[in-house]
C-alpha cells in the first residue's frame, strides 16, 4: 500500500500587479485597448485630477486622486488598497521621469505591470524632426531652472520637460543671463492632443504670455557672441568662477578630478570648499553624481552656492562648517577630497574614517607641513604622490618668459582596508615622484 500523500498546504492568492497606465493629451481615444481593458477592469483608478478628467464613466473604479506632496503618499494609497485591482494612471511613458519610478522603488518591479504611451519627447521630437537619441532631455519638474545651465554648448539641441505655464519665461530669462539669447525655442503644448499648438522665437525676443501648462520647450543652442566657451569636461577656465583667490586652478583642477575619477551616482566630499570649483565639476560629470561642499567661511559657502547655481549644478550641497566636526552625520562619500586645513587635528583621520573600502583619497596642499603629513599617509597607505607645478607664459620686457605657479603635492589613494592610519608623531619614509605639468623630470 502507497504512503498517503501529504495534505497540501493552501496557497494564498497572489495580490493582483499595480497596472501603470501611461495617457496623454489625446486621452482615452489615444489608448490602446490593453491599456483600456485594464482601466475598465480596475477596482481603484489613481491619478492627477487632469488624468482622471479624460477617462470615460466605463470606467466604474473607485477614483482617487494624488494627494500633494505625491511621493510620501505613495505607500500609504497603495496599503490601503491592497488586495484590490489598482490602475495608476501616469503622463505618457510611466517610467520617463514618470510614477513609475516610486512605484517600483516602493513595491518593486515585479509587482507593477507597465504599459507605456508615447512620451512627450517622443512626440516633440517627431514634430521638429529631432533624432531623439541626439536630444538632451532636462527635467525642471520640482527642479530649479539654473540646472539648464550644465547642459547650454553651441549648437546642442535640448528638451526641457517643463514645471507649468511660466516655465517657458523662466527658460528664456536663463538663456539671456547665461550668454545664449540668441538661441531658438519652440514651446509646444498639449502634444499628441486637439488643443496642440507649436509656437516659436529666440530667447532674446521671448515676450510671450503664460501658456498652457502641459508643455515642452526645445531650444536649438547658439551661444551669443562675445560669450566665454564652457566646455563639458573638468578643467573649467578659471574665470568662470567667482573666487576670492580660493580657487584649485584650471590645470591643477583638471589632475584632481583626474585623480578623483567620478562615475554615475556617486558622492564626493568636497572639505574646504574654498569657490566650490572641484564640487562643481565632479557634478558635471554626470547628472546623477552628487556632491557636499565643506566650508567653514560662511562668505565663500555663499559663494560656492553661487557658482554651482550658473554652471548648472544648484543640487549641490553646501555645508558651512569647520571639519572636522562638520563632518558628523554626513552621507558616506565614494570619494573625498581635502583642499584646505590638512593639518586640522584629526581631519585626515575623520575623512579616512568615513570612506568605504574601494573608495578615493585626493589631497592637495602647497606647504610643507602638510606635505610631510602627505608623505607619512602614502608610506602607510601607498597610492600615489605626486608633485604638481604649472608654469604660464608671460611678457619679459619685450620678450616672452616663464612664471612657475606654486607647486601643488597630490596624494591620491583608493583605500583597501590595509591598517591603520599613521600616528602623528611617526614619520614614514616615501619617495615622491616629482612632475612638471604633463612632463616628468
Amino acid at each position: 500500500m502507497s504512503p498517503a500523500a501529504p495534505a497540501s498546504t493552501p496557497q494564498e492568492p497572489s495580490a493582483p500587479p499595480v497596472c501603470v497606465v501611461g495617457i496623454g493629451a489625446d486621452g482615452w481615444h489615444g489608448l490602446s485597448a490593453v491599456s483600456k481593458d485594464a482601466l475598465r477592469d480596475a477596482d481603484v483608478l489613481i491619478g492627477g485630477p487632469r488624468q482622471l478628467d479624460l477617462l470615460p464613466e466605463e470606467c466604474a473604479g473607485e477614483r482617487v486622486a494624488w494627494p500633494s506632496p505625491l511621493r510620501p503618499a505613495v505607500p500609504r494609497l497603495l496599503a490601503a488598497h491592497a488586495g484590490r485591482r489598482i490602475s495608476v494612471l501616469a503622463s505618457g511613458d510611466p517610467m520617463f521621469y514618470g510614477i513609475g519610478r516610486a512605484l517600483s522603488q516602493e513595491a518593486g518591479a515585479a509587482a507593477l505591470r507597465i504599459l507605456p504611451h508615447p512620451s512627450s519627447v517622443s512626440y516633440a521630437c517627431a514634430r521638429l524632426g529631432w533624432p531623439v537619441e541626439d536630444t538632451e532631455v532636462v527635467t525642471l519638474v520640482g527642479r530649479p531652472a539654473a540646472r539648464l545651465a550644465a547642459a547650454l554648448h553651441d549648437g546642442r539641441r535640448i528638451l526641457v520637460l517643463s514645471a507649468g505655464a511660466a516655465t517657458p519665461a523662466e527658460i528664456a530669462a536663463l538663456l539671456r543671463d547665461r550668454g545664449y539669447g540668441s538661441s531658438r525655442m519652440h514651446v509646444l503644448e498639449q502634444l499628441g492632443g486637439d488643443r496642440e499648438r507649436h509656437t516659436a522665437g529666440t530667447a532674446h525676443d521671448w515676450a510671450r504670455p503664460a501658456g498652457d501648462p502641459l508643455n515642452v520647450v526645445a531650444v536649438e543652442c547658439l551661444r551669443d557672441a562675445g560669450t566665454p566657451r564652457v566646455g563639458a569636461v573638468p578643467g573649467l577656465p578659471d574665470h568662470v568662477y567667482e573666487h576670492d583667490g580660493q580657487l584649485t586652478k584650471r590645470h591643477v583642477r583638471a589632475a584632481t578630478l583626474g585623480a578623483l575619477a567620478p562615475a554615475p551616482g556617486e558622492l564626493l566630499w568636497d572639505v574646504g570648499g574654498g569657490s566650490g570649483s572641484i564640487a562643481v565639476e565632479w557634478m558635471r560629470t554626470n547628472r546623477s553624481c552628487r556632491a557636499v561642499s565643506v566650508e567653514r567661511d560662511p562668505v565663500r559657502a555663499e559663494r560656492i552656492g553661487r557658482n554651482a547655481r550658473a554652471l548648472g549644478v544648484p543640487d549641490l550641497d553646501v555645508v558651512t562648517g569647520a571639519a572636522p566636526a562638520a563632518l558628523a552625520g554626513l552621507p558616506v562619500p565614494d570619494a573625498v577630497f581635502v583642499g584646505g586645513g590638512l593639518t586640522a587635528p584629526g581631519l585626515l583621520d575623520a575623512c579616512w574614517a568615513a570612506l568605504p573600502v574601494g573608495g578615493r583619497l585626493v589631497a592637495n596642499t602647497v606647504t610643507l607641513e602638510s606635505e610631510a603629513l602627505l608623505a607619512r599617509w602614502y608610506g602607510r597607505f601607498g597610492g600615489e604622490l605626486v608633485r604638481l607645478a604649472v608654469a604660464h607664459a608671460v611678457p619679459v620686457g619685450g620678450f616672452t618668459g616663464w612664471r612657475q605657479a606654486m607647486p601643488v603635492t597630490q596624494w591620491a589613494v583608493t583605500k583597501d582596508g590595509r591598517g591603520e592610519p599613521p600616528a602623528a608623531s611617526a614619520a614614514s619614509p616615501a619617495s615622491a615622484e616629482s612632475v612638471v605639468w604633463g612632463e616628468e623630470r
